[in-house]
């Protein structure tokens, strides 16, 4: 690595060093509370994938360049040079990492490890050594953001085209749009993935609550977030806010998608809009008699709770509301909640295919799942339902693996 480089990785180390940094980083005591608690650790026992050890890499070269003793006396502690060395450990320790903070909760000083590793990252994309695969579809999802009214002939081609699938769930009035788009004063932005999958229950639930509600331009995932760079993530985020701020909206309801939701709701700052999880939606809707469901699933069912909607984003009531309504073979996962197992494929390892190793880090995953005894898992984050779908096939579950959202809208019925 040349020195020019390893000036430019320091300055960014630095950027991230804020006082709640500095404290992660300074206040270890390498008790090993936290080594159970790592999903990948537990289905694959090698110390690097430990929390503690993926912190390691990244605070030793804090001590050597941050730290006095280490620039003094870099031989009394365990320090190490930030090189091309560093770099790979690095990018071992933050993609072996889905940032589900699971090691939080069990650490007695809250040291956040997934902040720690966005050290990591950041640097990685500094040293250009960052996924690349990550970084081409950060950069689509910008151009495609950047060309919405040269695409939007076939955008609105492509909803009018899907609308007869919304329709087969929920019979809107005679005149009334199935899909609305760029609607002034709406109560929702409804928020959803590039494929139409993500639309149509959500369209039907909408439309069956009678709300005023229109759908985005744009795609809630948010690539620059799992890449874990600051000015793509805000790109990618900046345009729904626009958006939302454009069209006077009430409410931005976000896709299952749980990273986008954490990202929208945690780290945009204060907005003339709320933000929320399209599964409040629903169990707010059927409270207040908006919409009615029917209890049309008799097999035993099990509910996974995502990272970054449950233990990041604290909800963990909406959605086991939803499924109670659905039937009465509810069966809860042990451990769940805000001490739920990863699924295994978060913090980008999802979109970067990573089939192997994501098998392997979450076995324990997969056991969990199977003794429920359930033949169904459900879900509210799409990177949980590709990764759930993958485990299913791999180690032969036999289950059935479902959206929330779409179990809900197939479960519509009049009052």
């Amino acid at each position: 690595m040349d020195l020019q480089t390893q000036t430019e990785l320091k300055r960014l180390f630095e950027t991230k060093l804020n006082a709640a940094m500095r404290l992660y980083l300074e206040t270890c005591t390498r008790c090993g509370v936290c080594v159970d608690a790592c999903h990948v650790y537990q289905s694959m026992p090698e110390i690097k994938y430990t929390a503690v050890g993926r912190a390691e890499v990244i605070r030793k070269v804090f001590l050597k360049y941050f730290k006095l003793e280490g620039k003094v006396a870099p031989w009394l502690g365990e320090v190490i040079p930030l090189d091309d060395v560093a770099i790979d450990r690095f990018y071992d320790a933050a993609y072996s990492c889905t940032g589900c903070r699971r090691c939080m909760v069990y650490c007695p000083f809250g040291i956040d490890t997934q902040m720690i590793m966005s050290i990591a990252k950041l640097l990685l994309v500094g040293a250009d050594r960052e996924p690349k695969l990550l970084s081409m579809l950060a950069d689509m999802s910008i151009a495609k953001g950047e060309d919405v009214e040269g695409s939007r002939a076939g955008f609105e081609e492509a909803i009018t085209n899907i609308e007869p699938e919304v329709e087969a769930l929920w019979k809107s009035p005679p005149g009334k749009k199935v899909i609305p788009l760029g609607v002034e004063n709406a109560d929702v932005l409804f928020v959803g993935l590039s494929g139409k999958h993500s639309i149509i229950p959500a369209a039907a639930i909408l439309n069956a609550a009678g709300v005023n509600w229109t759908l985005s331009s744009f795609e809630a995932v948010n690539f620059g977030a799992f890449l874990g760079d600051p000015k793509r993530t805000k790109a990618i985020m900046g345009r729904i806010i626009t958006e939302a701020e454009r069209l006077k909206v009430k409410e931005v309801a976000i896709v299952e998608c749980g990273t986008a939701y954490r990202v929208m709701k945690q780290q945009t700052g204060k907005h003339p809009f709320e933000v929320v999880a399209f599964v409040e939606l629903i169990a707010r809707y059927v409270r207040n008699g908006k919409i009615n469901l029917q209890k049309n699933i008799s097999d035993k069912i099990t509910y996974h709770d995502p990272c970054q909607v449950g233990r990041n984003g604290g909800i963990y009531e909406e959605p086991r509301f939803v499924v109670r309504q659905l039937t009465d073979a509810f069966v809860e996962a042990r451990p769940n909640r805000e001490m739920n197992w990863c699924c295994g494929g978060g913090g980008g390892l999802v979109a970067m295919g990573e089939l192997e190793f994501r098998m392997k880090s979450a076995r324990v995953k997969a056991d969990q799942i199977k003794a429920t005894g359930a033949k169904m898992v459900c879900t509210i984050c799409e990177n949980c339902h590709s990764q759930l779908t993958d485990l299913n096939e791999h180690y032969e579950m036999g289950l059935k693996v479902e959206s929330l959202t779409n179990l809900a809208a197939k479960a519509l019925k009049k009052a």
